[in-house]
């Protein structure tokens, strides 16, 4: 039997890197899986992708948009009947320049999805969890949740916010043996890390790779499935004693 057997698990950001290895690991542990993103494209060809692994539901959402979010939540009860997971990680990484040069739009735009988004998926999902009193939120933050980083303000403040609502979802929903936690990986191999590398050095953005791997101890990039072994770990009932806290995945970075 597998860990996840018979438990329904909703993932948001699904067409994404982590978001896609991580529905490919719950399936693997036998669980129901939705994927949402807002791209129907790319949620489209994550379902080709893990077909081999299991048919998932898909629904193309917006999560800064309450209605959408509705949406979302509702079709995965009704397909489903419950859910037993979320995997809160949908988010952007805004653009790259310092304080000074970044828009008030450009800050909204990153807060909207990387807090907004994760508030609203609480606010949905939670009402839902508290009826059948259990349920494991895995809420996706970044190292950059736990120190300051030039140039990317904007996603520092958010992933920072996402562990003050990690915490206080964790407290309101230990009554209903609701466990919340959150994740922070280091830089890892996926499309987002591509952008920011390019806003990083325009002009050479395997320079800034190699930079930002030199902040590393592990001297290298996370991959999806390094995020996805820990994610799966903390929906499963291995975790069932942990909640609120804060989850590196980092290779060292934090440490230094």
């Amino acid at each position: 039997m597998g860990r996840l057997q018979n438990m329904k698990a909703l993932i948001t950001g699904g067409s994404g890197g982590i978001g896609k290895k991580t529905a490919e690991f719950f399936l693997k542990e036998g669980a129901d899986v939705a994927l949402v993103d807002m791209n129907e494209e790319a949620l489209q060809q994550a379902k080709d992708e893990l077909k081999e692994f299991g048919d998932v539901l898909t629904v193309t959402a917006d999560v800064t948009n309450e209605n959408e979010v509705v949406h979302y939540v509702q079709k995965t009860i009704d397909s489903f009947g419950r859910i037993d997971i979320f995997f809160n990680n949908a988010g952007i990484e805004g653009k790259v320049a310092p304080i000074t040069e970044q828009s008030v739009e450009d800050f909204d735009k990153v807060m909207g999805v990387n807090v907004r988004g994760v508030f609203l998926g609480l606010k949905h999902v939670m009402p839902h969890m508290n009826e059948q009193d259990s349920g494991s939120i895995i809420n996706m933050s970044s190292v950059a949740g736990l120190m300051g980083s030039p140039g990317v303000a904007p996603y520092v403040t958010s992933k920072h916010g996402v562990i003050g609502l990690t915490k206080t979802a964790a407290l309101e929903g230990a009554p209903h043996n609701i466990r919340v936690n959150s994740v922070h990986p280091s830089p890892v191999n996926t499309r987002m890390m591509r952008s920011l590398e390019q806003g990083m050095n325009p002009e050479d953005a395997e320079a800034a790779k190699e930079e930002q791997t030199e902040a590393i101890p592990l001297a290298r990039y996370g991959e999806s499935q390094d995020i996805a072994n820990l994610v799966l770990f903390l929906a499963s009932d291995e975790s069932k004693f942990i909640s609120g806290s804060q989850y590196r995945v980092d290779g060292g970075m934090a440490a230094t």
